[in-house]
């Protein structure tokens, strides 16, 4: 028997109907792989017990009219909105990504506390909460291909920067040598974020997957806070020893990731709210899911 209850999916997600050949389109939440299933067999599958209301009901209208009915996944609006959203989260993702990468070429001393810290710090931890959203909304395939996206942006960017310090200074113009000298530690900046921006965000999705199957898609606070725990560590350690190792004594690069472990540690608490708030935000905006 079909659960009609208003829950969120805990395993499966409808994403559309291959009128054709009477196939729906599934996601498989945990792992983010599509399946294909005939709709009689789904009527009559486990699958449909862990749908919402709205996916189940438009199972039924599509296998009762043969495919010819209309339903919200062939509306033009939903897929727009849905993909418009998932476009966002990877340009905001993209931009606090670089910005973090940039400004870390600025080590900042804060003298009230006596600590160094970079200005990307405070910004940086938000990288993790947008691939948890990533990851609630579509699936880990696509949060690993939002991934792949920025970190290969990142390459390219750090190789035009690089190859833009070989091109001819203008004669005369005093800040040829300061902007070389600049991009060489910026781009020692992007090779480190690079390869921890990799490693640490794969953790973040792995585990928040792992965690909401473990869960069966309850406690969204776990999820956030200790995919982001473990992952905010393994991004520090691996991010200040590529940047800094021998520009630095190794208890001043100690210093720099116990910092950067606290103030991460400390969004990975405040991360909770929002995702909670961008949860419900997003399922106003797609009423249709």
């Amino acid at each position: 028997m079909a659960n009609n209850s208003p829950i969120e999916n805990s395993k499966y997600k409808l994403l559309g109907f291959e009128n054709s050949k009477e196939l729906a389109v599934i996601m498989i939440i945990s792992t983010g792989k599509i399946i294909k299933v005939n709709l009689g067999k789904l009527i009559k599958s486990d699958i449909l017990d862990n749908l919402n209301k709205a996916e189940i009901k438009d199972i039924y209208r599509k296998f009762y009219s043969r495919g010819t009915a209309l339903t919200a996944y062939e509306m033009t609006d939903r897929h727009e909105k849905s993909w418009t959203m998932y476009v966002l989260l990877n340009l905001l993702l993209f931009t606090l990504y670089i910005f973090a990468n940039i400004g870390a070429a600025k080590p900042v001393y804060l003298e009230q506390f006596d600590i160094v810290v970079t200005p990307g710090v405070f910004l940086y931890p938000l990288t993790f909460l947008i691939v948890d959203l990533l990851n609630e909304f579509y699936g880990l395939r696509l949060a690993k291909k939002a991934i792949l996206f920025v970190f290969s942006c990142n390459i390219f960017i750090m190789v035009l920067l690089g190859a833009s310090t070989y091109f001819p200074g203008l004669p005369g113009w005093k800040h040829d040598a300061s902007y070389n000298e600049v991009i060489g530690h910026v781009s020692s900046i992007l090779v480190a974020s690079s390869v921890s921006f990799l490693i640490s965000e794969y953790v973040n999705s792995y585990l928040l997957c792992r965690i909401k199957e473990l869960t069966n898609s309850r406690f969204l606070f776990l999820r956030v806070f200790f995919s982001t725990f473990f992952a905010v560590i393994i991004d520090s350690f691996i991010f200040c020893y590529i940047a800094f190792y021998g520009s630095m004594l190794n208890n001043e690069i100690l210093n720099i990731i116990y910092i950067q472990i606290a103030i991460k540690m400390f969004f990975a608490v405040f991360n909770i709210f929002p995702a909670y708030g961008a949860r419900s935000l997003f399922q106003k905006c797609m009423p249709s899911r």
